[in-house]
């Protein structure tokens, strides 16, 4: 796919198609993250994942109630 630069402002983007978006779960006004492989000339464009801080310390509750059936589990 052949895609072209456009000047938006001072900075310049490149669109995405929406089937490629679809593909990768992504949507405007997610983040992503770019890196760059100057060796290649190439550009990585990645999601950025967030995890909500209420998730965490659910899991950390659930760990800690249930951290040896968990580990019995782990072990078969």
């Amino acid at each position: 796919m052949t895609q072209k630069l456009l000047k938006v402002g001072g900075s310049t983007a490149v669109t995405i198609p929406k089937k490629s978006l679809d593909a990768l779960g992504l949507k405007a006004g997610d983040k992503v993250t770019v890196e760059i492989e100057k060796g290649m000339r190439t550009l990585k464009v990645k999601p950025v994942i967030e995890i909500d801080g209420t998730v965490v310390v659910w899991t950390e509750k659930f760990i800690a109630k249930y951290r040896s059936a968990l580990e019995e589990l782990a072990k078969k």
